[in-house]
């Protein structure tokens, strides 16, 4: 059976490569899409989100709007990596539909109650602030969840700073929330997903699909290229969430290593840092485990296989 999922995102360039590696994927039931503010402001990202459902034809999946700032501290965006509009590069169609009328936190909390329990997993590809409340609003869903598979930190890297990952480091109060609540979570970070890089085989391939949804990824590898040469150094740029995704259409794309991890609050040079122990094996009852290793080819062999699926779409 496909596995039913709940994608909380902030759209964003690799957020929009994992909305159309989710709708493309048959082993996926892509239940519900949530967005948080993050890569840019709220009312961005989820005019972002609607745009790239118009771009692959997605239909009859509520998307709700959620939390237009972190739980305690002020916004933080990231224009020098995603642009102004957090998708610059390609021009955005105007969404082919409403945004369903509920708060992300209740479509979340909705989607969770009215499913068996272990039938949704939530893939947060953004800061954590939505999950975060409606883990608080309603605790019954943590017990409910299949799995929590959320792209940020890092168990050795960071982006946002030294040791912190932006996502976590925007809401690290929401953060700490999420990580220790006790539903089994596996954390894709940058150590993982700096792996996973557009090189320019990877870009022949998906520009053989030859569609329409092709060409737009394609644009965004371009202006994502570009930002990331100039901001962070990379060759290449690492397209972060659609790891998320994949792992769980495919959790052997990926080797995982069980770890208790934690969250920086309080320290001055470590705030948001993901504090993985792995000085030795993991407890038994421990709930948290981190991805350590990729399978490059077959993790962009599921990437280009939703675009050949999505094929292309009916405007």
């Amino acid at each position: 059976m496909a596995r039913k999922i709940i994608l909380d995102c902030d759209p964003g360039h690799d957020d929009a490569v994992a909305m159309l590696l989710a709708h493309g994927n048959p082993d996926i039931d892509l239940v519900a899409v949530t967005t948080v503010v993050g890569n840019q402001t709220l009312e961005k990202v989820t005019r972002n989100a609607l745009s790239v459902a118009a771009i692959a034809g997605i239909t009859g999946v509520p998307f709700a709007a959620g939390c237009p700032r972190p739980l305690v501290r002020e916004i933080e965006t990231a224009p020098e990596i995603h642009g102004e509009t957090g998708l610059d590069g390609p021009e955005l169609p105007a969404p082919a539909f409403d945004l369903d009328r509920r708060h992300a936190v209740d479509l979340i909390i909705d989607t969770v109650m009215s499913h068996e329990p272990g039938e949704i997993t939530i893939v947060p590809t953004a800061g954590l602030t939505n999950i975060a409340l409606a883990a608080r609003k309603e605790p019954r869903i943590v017990e409910r969840v299949r799995e929590v598979v959320l792209m940020g930190g890092g168990f050795h890297e960071g982006n946002w700073s030294p040791v912190a990952e932006f996502n976590i480091v925007i809401d690290p109060e929401a953060a700490h929330i999420v990580f220790n609540e006790k539903w089994p979570l596996t954390m894709v970070g940058l150590d993982l997903t700096h792996q996973a890089l557009a090189t320019p085989a990877v870009e022949e391939r998906i520009r053989a699909v030859g569609t329409k949804p092709a060409a737009f990824v394609l644009e965004l590898l371009d202006f994502f290229r570009e930002a990331y040469r100039e901001n962070q150094g990379f060759e290449h740029p690492p397209v972060h969430d659609p790891c998320a995704v994949a792992y769980v259409i495919d959790p052997g794309v990926m080797t995982v290593r069980k770890a208790p991890v934690d969250i920086e609050l309080r320290g001055a040079l470590t705030l948001g840092m993901t504090v993985t122990d792995l000085r030795s094996p993991a407890p038994a009852d421990c709930h948290t485990q981190v991805a350590v290793e990729l399978d490059h080819g077959r993790f962009w062999d599921l990437v280009v296989d939703a675009l050949v699926r999505i094929g292309e779409p009916v405007a």
